[in-house]
Order: C-alpha cells, then sequence, then structure tokens
C-alpha cells in the first residue's frame, strides 16, 4: 500500500474524527512544513485505544502534542498522524503530587502545582511543549529534569495495550528515553514537595525572567536545536567539560547564520528561528550546516534535539 494515498475509508471506525491532507506544520511553533496524510483526534482514551487495536500494522502512526520541538518535512507526513485533545490536557494534585494527562501544557503543570503549594515542579515552566514530549525526551532546565520529579507513566504501544512504566524501566537519560518510538504517552503522575504557594511562584517568576532575557521566545522557534555534548564526548574532541553547545555553535560563526528564511538566533544561538518565509528544508539545511562546522571544527557530532519528521518534498 503506498501511503500517499492513505484515506480514511482504509483506517478503522471512531468516535473521533479524521482529517484528510491536514496542515501540520502551519500548526506547529515553526509555522511552516507539510501537511498530514490523515489526522487522528480521538474522542478520549478508549477511542485512541480501539483505533489502535484495529489498525493494520503496516499503517505508519505518529503522534504530537504542541508540535513544539519539531520540523515537520515539507513533503508531509505519511500515514496517520494522532493529535490528543483535551480529555488527555487534565491536571489534577493530591498532597505532593500530581496527576496529569500527556497533552497538558508543562507550563500549565507548573502553574498548577505552584498554586496547589507543590515545589520542584518550577522548572516545567521553562519548557515549551507539553507532558508527552517531555516524557519521550526527558526535558529538562535549570538543573532539573522529568525524570527527577516523575513517579510513573501510562502508555499506549501500537496494538493499544497499556504499560505502566517507571522512570528506571524508561531508562531515562540527558534528553533520551529508551522506551520504544511507537509508544504513545497518555498520562503521568509526578511527585513534588510540599512548600507555600508563594515560594514556589516566586521561582517560577524567575525562571521565566531568565528565558525572556536569554531566549527568542517570542520569536517562531522550536526551543533549543541540539542537547549539550556529553562530558565524555567533549573530554574525547579535547574540549572542556563544562563547555556548552551554544559556544560550540558561536565559535563556528553560527550566531546569526542564515539559509533563505532560518536563522540561527543572535540571541541565543542554539535557537534556530523563521525569519518568516523559511520551509522546513531551510531549517533542517541550516541545522546541517551547523552540524557540519562543528564536526569539521572540534571532531564533534551534535545532537538534534528538536525532531524532524516527515519527507522531504
Amino acid at each position: 500500500m503506498t501511503m500517499l494515498k492513505l484515506k480514511e475509508q482504509d483506517l478503522p471506525s471512531v468516535r473521533g474524527r479524521y482529517t484528510e491532507n491536514a496542515p501540520l506544520g502551519a500548526q506547529g511553533w515553526f509555522k511552516c512544513g507539510g501537511t498530514a496524510d490523515v489526522l487522528f483526534k480521538p474522542a478520549d482514551r478508549d477511542d485512541l485505544i480501539e483505533f489502535l487495536n484495529g489498525l493494520r500494522p503496516d499503517v505508519p502512526v505518529q503522534v504530537f502534542g504542541a508540535l513544539s520541538n519539531c520540523i515537520i518535512r515539507d513533503g508531509g507526513v505519511r500515514g496517520v498522524t494522532i493529535r490528543l485533545g483535551r480529555d488527555f490536557s487534565e491536571i489534577k494534585t493530591e498532597e505532593d503530587l500530581v496527576h496529569t494527562g500527556a497533552l497538558a501544557l508543562d507550563a500549565n503543570v507548573a502553574q498548577v502545582a505552584a498554586e496547589a503549594g507543590i515545589g520542584g515542579l518550577e522548572f516545567f515552566s521553562g519548557i515549551p511543549g507539553t507532558i508527552g514530549g517531555a516524557l519521550r525526551m526527558n526535558a529538562g532546565c535549570y538543573g532539573t529534569e522529568t525524570k527527577d520529579v516523575l513517579v510513573e507513566c501510562e502508555a499506549l504501544d501500537r496494538a493499544g495495550n497499556v504499560h505502566v512504566l517507571t522512570p528506571d524501566q524508561m531508562g531515562m537519560t540527558y534528553r533520551h528515553t529508551d522506551v520504544p518510538e511507537d509508544y504513545i504517552f497518555l498520562s503521568a503522575t509526578f511527585r513534588g514537595t510540599r512548600e507555600e504557594p508563594d515560594t514556589v511562584l516566586t521561582r517560577m517568576t524567575e525562571i521565566k525572567q531568565k528565558r525572556e532575557e536569554s531566549q527568542p521566545i517570542r520569536e517562531k522557534t522550536g526551543g533549543s536545536t541540539f542537547a549539550n555534548p556529553s562530558a565524555e564526548e567533549l573530554s574525547q574532541s579535547g574540549l572542556s567539560p563544562d563547555i556548552k553547545v551554544w559556544q560550540l555553535i558561536d565559535q563556528v560563526g553560527g550566531r546569526g547564520l542564515q539559509i533563505g528564511g532560518a536563522m540561527m538566533s543572535e540571541k541565543h544561538c542554539n535557537f534556530m528561528i523563521n525569519m518568516g518565509d523559511a520551509t522546513a528544508a531551510d531549517l533542517e539545511a541550516l541545522g546541517e550546516e551547523i552540524r557540519k562546522r562543528v564536526l569539521e571544527k572540534f571532531d564533534l557530532a551534535l545532537r538534534w534535539e528538536i525532531k524532524r519528521i516527515g519527507e522531504t518534498s
């Protein structure tokens, strides 16, 4: 079967909604890129499980939350793209625990936790995107990572079976987990510490101020482009273990570098920006040019933090 020809009639009956040839890249934070063959918005958790149970195994599946840290290539995404709905965005607190759906925005989780007097989760206010994405990549900032506060999460496999996973089972390391790529996160439970709400909210304000001062958060961007190299990688390249990826980009002339409508931010050169008319190909080419320069100068291969999904046009 040619995935380019995938139609609604090729898919299981659902209570949710299918949309053929759905704009996808335009909904992302970069505001560019291709379409989805079929976009599926499940009505609820059971609808998603039934869909996966009935889906033929040869049909590719992608799942996205806020489309915050990904490039949707200009040729679009084959198969079915799943966008979870509001049924997956609920946030509840219980003593020092926060229970949240995978679609809940990281910043909203931090806010609800803070107002409930639960500290330790305010770092989420500095991370773009949703809890599902944070689980997938062990997102973090300012010294705290998702694994540090995660108790457990729920995920569906490609056949629709539910798995309950702990951080140890997920193999969570810096900006990485060992969870199979086809797992779809449903929910998570985090543990913080009881504190005065005003104390936690003050720390959140400080994080927001740091982001405002150092990152181009008001531009069409997708967050950090590359992950910081490990101390071992830096050592093998003869570099200081304290050096950050933005410093490497700066040293190869990356700050302000532009290809087509894509540019590495002048404010923070590990952030790519759509200047207004960038294509997904411009963004990816810019990232690969940075990787090439760093490899040539430092013998170090940068690892993309932004996901690149779909086919080139």
